[in-house]
């Protein structure tokens, strides 16, 4: 068995000290140690996008970076999205306009077009297709994920700047 190393992790602004194996991934020690599941895994090689997260504002997948990796880091899970009981402006407009199916992608696309639309709110249509293409969603064929992405960013750039 590995040693295991003590490390910080800031996760939606919360501190989690966790002792991990260095080999562990980002995805498994927020799932497992943090108990934050809403990052799931998938493929597990980098390659659906479900265990998308925010590494200081950047999309990142957490089953390709080792949660050692993240100490020193701000992590935003899709836990992180929800303001208390009021949606992320991307929660609500994929609730309203049938942007899941079964559900297992979603908190990787939210996460995804949370960091690309906090980076640039005025992506056009071919932005939006174009930074989604990078996840995969078994069930809905897209559309009304990037028509769900398309409505939250409408939204988020009507909203004051902080």
């Amino acid at each position: 068995m590995a040693s295991k190393r003590d490390v910080n992790l800031t996760i939606n602004g919360a501190s989690h000290a966790v002792s991990i194996e260095p080999r562990r991934t980002l995805a498994d020690v927020l799932r497992d140690d943090c108990g934050l599941t809403g990052t799931h895994l998938g493929c597990e090689h980098g390659v659906c996008g479900a265990c998308t997260v925010l590494v200081d504002g950047r999309p990142v997948r957490s089953c390709l970076m080792f949660g050692v990796q993240a100490e020193g880091k701000t992590i935003r899970t899709v836990e992180g999205l929800a303001d208390g009981d009021t949606l992320h402006p991307l929660q609500q407009a994929f609730w309203e306009n049938h942007g899941l199916q079964c559900g297992f992608c979603t908190p990787g696309f939210l996460m995804l077009a949370a960091g690309a639309l906090e980076e640039n709110p005025e992506m056009s249509d071919n932005e939006i297709k174009d930074v989604l293409s990078s996840n995969l969603c078994r069930c809905t064929g897209y559309q009304n994920i990037v028509k769900a992405v398309r409505i939250a960013a409408r939204e988020l750039r009507a909203r004051p700047r902080a």
